[in-house]
């Protein structure tokens, strides 16, 4: 769908919230917030990863994989019918079920009318202790059965939306893709927190790293960048371990990496803000990395390691 939003100003929301082990629970909260957002002005809001559910990839167990949804399917149904209540743009996750034996971890993009304008699968999986998400996730296509690339930003009525999920956030590669596509936002739906038994210097690290890496990406790319992360501490199943605790911090910045909005590490809450569509461009004028790329001496690059 081509953008219709040609004004200046741009209302976005970023829902942070808790997660039930009940779907329609889950689903509830995260519709309660989006109401809130869309009252407040927002036009585009953006739930985080995997909300519908509390984050399972904690242990393996293949009884999960009953949590999966083709699309459409009741989730995706829910909130397209929502999108196009509210007639706001929306960003909503889903375990994916897309065959028999493949799975993805997906961001669903539905536009102001409620249909699919796009949607995007977990390009990068991790697989660490309580994140075993390589279990459950087959990653994302590099290349789309009509051709493009599976870092492609996907058009709305309120532009083109570089939507990428929670591991991906720490990877340059694609953000920068997603820029060169032509996104004019960079969007990461996280699940992220603690190991509990770490220490509070340990935590405060990550949680820095997290943001400043994101905020890294706003800067290379001049784009503003919207990630929404849960709160809340979820337990183990298996009991093996004290749990995650989630550690919100969602945020809003800008695309010189500046703050526009954060939550804090406890609470359910909507970040709202007003983008400037336009500062992209005047910043791109004055600080051209993109025009000064030296796209003649990166092919290294396609190497896992240059030795």
């Amino acid at each position: 769908m081509t953008s219709t939003n040609t004004g200046s100003n741009l209302k976005v929301a970023a829902i942070q919230q808790t997660c039930s082990p009940d779907k329609n629970q889950s689903l509830a909260t995260s519709e309660r917030l989006i109401r809130q957002a869309v009252r407040d002005g927002a036009q585009l809001v953006v739930l985080q990863e995997l909300h519908a559910t509390l984050y399972f990839c904690q242990t393996e167990d293949t009884a999960i994989f009953e949590l999966a949804e083709p699309i459409p399917g009741p989730t995706s149904n829910h909130l397209s019918g929502l999108a196009k209540e509210l007639g706001v743009v929306l960003v909503g996750s889903i375990f994916e079920r897309r065959m028999n034996g493949v799975y993805h971890n997906t961001s669903v993009v539905f536009d102001t009318d409620g249909s699919l304008a796009g949607l995007y699968r977990k390009m990068h999986i991790p697989d660490d202790p309580g994140f075993y998400e390589k279990f459950y996730f087959t990653p994302g296509d590099a290349t789309f059965n009509d051709g493009s690339s599976g870092f492609t930003p996907i058009q709305t009525s309120v532009g083109k939306l570089g939507v990428l999920v929670c591991w991906d956030q720490w990877y340059p590669e694609a953000a920068r893709l997603m820029a060169l596509a032509g996104a004019e936002i960079l969007i990461y739906p996280t699940a992220i927190g603690w190991d509990v038994t770490d220490d509070a210097d340990e935590q405060a690290r990550q949680l820095e790293a997290w943001v400043t890496v994101q905020r890294g990406h706003a800067i290379a790319n001049n784009l503003p960048v919207i990630a929404p992360n849960r709160v809340g501490t979820e337990p183990d199943p298996s009991g093996q371990s004290d749990g995650i605790r989630f550690w919100g911090n969602s945020f809003i910045c800008g695309p010189q990496g500046e703050f526009l909005a954060r939550g804090n590490e406890t609470d359910e809450c909507i970040l709202s803000v007003t983008l400037d569509r336009q500062r992209t461009e005047s910043i791109r004028r004055i600080w051209p990395y993109l025009r000064d790329r030296r796209i003649d001496a990166y092919g290294d690059i396609l190497k896992r390691v240059r030795d």
